[in-house]
């Protein structure tokens, strides 16, 4: 199948987004490095070689800004989220931009199981009689037990980095784990926070029309980052542009870990990159500047 071409006087990164989302494109090439490469060219394939480097290098080191649309459109859950220190807004899809909300209204129904978050039947996620069953005592024990063992490994491997001689450069595949992990104790985290007997298990049947409707349903919170292990960075923020339309910014090496914990590093970082003078909210250097 073809693969998207730039139309004429198309924005890099508009084209970017509207390559990567692609559907064709999505099924071809189901890796998100091959497929970033591979939309990169075509965006730059009329370009000089100035400019062509200039893209690919504040594409790779910031990352990009796009408008908001019913493929690239998530709403995180709470664990997802990172508090960057900066003000938030609460932003509904559903009254500001009624018929984009209605087009992943549609997609939701579409794509079904595919479609994030997950629903009641994927996999990943307990029917209801094993929710009951794991909230029986048996079950309710074991899963102490799993997290008591959780926490011996978690203490077992700190101490193991703290003695180590060298800095450890963590595989693409450790660091994805890593990512999924911390959002999974949250929640269980959270569910324990706020525990009150016998409120999730009538809760459960309703579960569905409650993330429909209000948790999974149309909310976003806007210059509050959250994490996107799917790539295609490794975070995400939504913000208002000049203009004051909400956009998608992108932005984070998802195969790189920051080092800001070292003064040199950090120091070097800010200094190449200017951080002292980061630009607009709305432009993914000044996110890539407030992780360092």
């Amino acid at each position: 199948m073809p693969v998207p071409s730039r139309k004429d006087n198309e924005d890099k990164n508009k084209f970017l987004s509207r390559c990567m989302s692609d559907e064709t494109m999505k099924k071809e090439y189901t890796n998100i490095d091959q497929r970033t490469a591979i939309c990169i060219s075509k965006a730059i394939e009329d370009c000089d070689k100035i400019e062509a480097a200039d893209f690919e290098y504040n594409l790779k080191n910031f990352g990009y800004e796009e408008e908001i649309n019913e493929e690239n459109f998530y709403i995180p859950t709470e664990a997802e989220y990172v508090d960057f220190g900066e003000e938030v807004e609460e932003w509904d899809v559903s009254i500001a931009k009624p018929g984009l909300w209605e087009n992943i209204r549609k997609k939701k129904e579409r794509e079904g199981k595919k479609y994030r978050p997950a629903k009641p039947g994927d996999p990943d996620r307990p029917d209801k009689d094993a929710f009951k069953k794991a909230q029986s005592g048996d079950g309710s024990e074991m899963a102490i037990e799993q997290i008591m063992k959780m926490h011996d490994q978690l203490i077992e491997t700190v101490e193991k980095l703290k003695v180590m001689n060298m800095s450890v450069e963590f595989q693409d595949w450790t660091k994805d784990m890593i990512s999924k992990a911390e959002i999974y104790l949250q929640n269980v985290y959270d569910f324990v926070k706020y525990y009150e007997p016998g409120k999730y298990e009538d809760e459960y049947e309703d579960k569905e029309e409650t993330e429909a409707s209000e948790y999974q349903g149309r909310k976003v919170q806007l210059n509050k980052p959250f994490r996107t292990p799917d790539g295609p960075k490794k975070m995400s923020v939504y913000v208002k542009n000049e203009k004051g339309n909400v956009v998608k910014v992108n932005f984070g090496d998802p195969n790189m870990t920051i080092k800001k914990s070292i003064p040199e590093r950090r120091k070097s970082f800010r200094a190449r990159h200017n951080c002292d003078n980061p630009g607009p909210k709305w432009k993914a250097r000044y996110w890539s500047c407030r992780a360092w």
